[in-house]
């Protein structure tokens, strides 16, 4: 069995959306699965002395046009949601709650409903009426859901992902590690594929 790919996102990062909606149809053409890691980039940019790109008004303008031009270019919906960014740390230690209780399948669709919600419907993830009607939405009992995210265990579980995330170097999102070889950002794609593809280059 080839190792799987480790993909670090957070539910604010429209590149890790975009890298959402295609690195699971690259990982199986190539014999791999993904193993999706939920993390804070607030955490991580402050680890690495960063900020969000947003932050700056010189890069501001560009990134968001470049985030609708990604998603284009990807054939992916999407719609800038207003406000952005915004703190995620509640659809993370539900993403946690789900992986660790039932595995990566409930984690992955809840990344792709919480992503889908944010970045074509505006789905404000940081309120909590609006996450626990999305948890009903996925499949999930939103009280639990509720529960999870308030629950001291997913919050220590989630503030563990993001001092192992920090270790292994990752600093923005999303960022893909493939057999010990990082890769950062969506526009990564042409390189992970060849790297799956014939290995290291």
């Amino acid at each position: 069995m080839k190792a799987p790919i480790d993909f670090y996102f957070d539910f604010s990062s429209p590149y890790s959306y975009i890298a959402n909606e295609w690195i699971d149809a690259m990982a199986a053409r190539h014999g791999r699965t993904v193993q999706r890691r939920a993390i804070l980039l607030g955490v991580t940019f402050s680890a690495a002395e960063l900020k969000s790109p947003v932050s700056y008004p010189i890069k501001r303008d560009y990134a968001m046009r470049d985030f609708q031009r990604s998603a284009r270019f990807e054939r992916v919906p999407y719609v800038q949601p207003d406000p952005f960014p915004i703190p995620t740390q509640n659809a993370a230690r539900v993403f946690w709650w789900l992986k660790d209780s039932e595995g990566e399948t409930a984690a992955a669709a809840w990344a792709r409903a919480g992503f889908r919600a944010f970045f074509t419907r505006g789905v404000p993830l940081n309120e909590p009426a609006a996450l626990k009607a999305l948890a009903g939405e996925a499949g999930l009992d939103p009280e639990a859901a509720e529960q999870a995210w308030n629950n001291p265990m997913w919050k220590e579980r989630l503030k563990r992902a993001n001092d192992e995330a920090i270790a292994a170097g990752v600093f923005g999102a999303p960022h893909f590690v493939i057999d010990g070889e990082p890769f950062w950002g969506n526009d990564r794609k042409p390189q992970i594929e060849q790297w799956l593809a014939s290995g290291p280059f």
